[in-house]
């Protein structure tokens, strides 16, 4: 279970104004809400990548910010990140950086051949065929398989949770399902608690078993996909009208996907 215990933050304004939240263990929450209004802020104070002025995190009951040292490094283990541009080195191929995902200590006690087996299974996991992949460079792969590549270093690791920074930014709609889809697939294969920033409020619906509302650095709604749709709260409404009315727009100014590759790759094979 993760806690939000009263987190505050502030730059150059105030971004977050006393967050409480509690996410359950295995549990699949979307967040969403205008931009800058401080959700990627928040994701990351969940371990540690930026520091709150107050308010704490508890990760099954550990504090990030209050415990004892080394347990920082300890919640860091327990989670992946998946960030908003994938953050592939670009010198390194795709096997090289996915197997980043793997704690350097982890590394040398598996050995090679597993942590190869590792990597190659968490490729087919986010359905890229790891004999296509493996030794590419990153700007030899398309957006949506970059995306891929950075979702698969992420559970390289087998995390108990994973945090997801706008994971369908700058995806066409057909890999963004495509990525909404291997969110949900991966959650209920390994039971992972999952939390999902996100401006793509369609998907966030179909993907989330609760989505909360982040506005002016307050949470100003938290329920159900369901809950959120029938909603009477003006933030609530207005934010969901500019969603919708921008999804509109978007839709018809799309050109015709006549002769778009399929998104998903089939994996062939793995190593024994």
């Amino acid at each position: 279970m993760i806690e939000y215990r009263k987190i505050y933050k502030a730059f150059d304004a105030p971004v977050l104004a006393g967050v409480s939240l509690t996410v359950r263990d295995g549990e699949r929450l979307a967040i969403v809400g205008p931009s800058g209004t401080g959700k990627s802020v928040l994701l990351k104070t969940t371990i540690g990548l930026i520091i709150p002025d107050r308010g704490d995190v508890l990760i099954d009951g550990e504090s990030v910010y209050s415990g004892q040292p080394g347990v920082l490094l300890k919640i860091r283990q327990k989670a992946g990140y998946v960030f908003q541009n994938a953050a592939l080195f670009d010198s390194l191929n795709v096997y090289e950086n996915v197997s980043l995902g793997i704690q350097e200590h982890e590394a040398k006690r598996l050995g090679r051949r597993e942590v190869t087996r590792r990597v190659w299974h968490s490729l087919e996991d986010v359905n890229l065929d790891p004999r296509a992949v493996l030794p590419k460079l990153p700007s030899e792969l398309s957006g949506g398989m970059r995306k891929r590549v950075g979702l698969a270093r992420a559970i390289v690791g087998r995390p108990q949770i994973l945090l997801y920074d706008e994971p369908v930014t700058g995806l066409d709609p057909v890999n963004a399902a495509a990525v909404d889809r291997l969110i949900v697939e991966i959650a209920e294969k390994t039971h992972v608690t999952s939390i999902i920033v996100t401006h793509d409020i369609e998907g966030a619906l179909s993907i989330c078993d609760r989505i909360g509302l982040l506005e002016g650095g307050k949470l100003r709604f938290i329920g159900t996909p369901a809950e959120f749709r029938r909603s009477d709260e003006p933030l609530v409404r207005a934010f969901a009208d500019r969603q919708a009315a921008a999804l509109t727009a978007m839709r018809s100014e799309r050109r015709s996907p006549k002769g778009r590759r399929a998104p998903d790759l089939q994996p062939t094979g793995r190593p024994q």
